[in-house]
């Protein structure tokens, strides 16, 4: 039997640089779960995610805003906060806290057909 121990998503986090760090935590046939880390990072002007599977997030800790397309108004994000995003839903990171480490947990699901 393997030895269960669990895992801090808060503690010893590794450096957030230039780039965002991705970090998967489980992954199964139709499900991914990964931990980021952003500290400042924004996507890209005119840069979109457009994933083809279901996405749920949630902000462990820190403050961001998310654009969706065709939504006038940002999202804001604080600690706690979750976002469900369906697939194709077009959306980018507009600002992520550049004073604080933010931590999400993000959960990746197929589409089933």
């Amino acid at each position: 039997m393997a030895v269960i121990k669990p895992i801090s998503l808060t503690e010893s986090l590794p450096e957030v640089q230039n780039e965002e760090v991705f970090e998967t935590l489980l992954s199964r046939p139709g499900i991914r779960l990964e931990r980021i880390l952003s500290k400042g990072q924004k996507t890209p002007e005119g840069t979109w995610y457009e994933q083809s599977e279901d996405e749920w997030v949630l902000l462990i800790q820190g403050r961001a805003q998310l654009c969706i397309e065709g939504q006038n108004e940002l999202v804001h994000l604080a600690a706690g906060d979750s976002l469900w995003l369906p697939a194709q839903c077009r959306h980018r990171v507009a600002w992520t806290d550049p004073n604080a480490h933010c931590i999400w947990l993000a959960l990746h699901l197929a589409v089933e057909p």
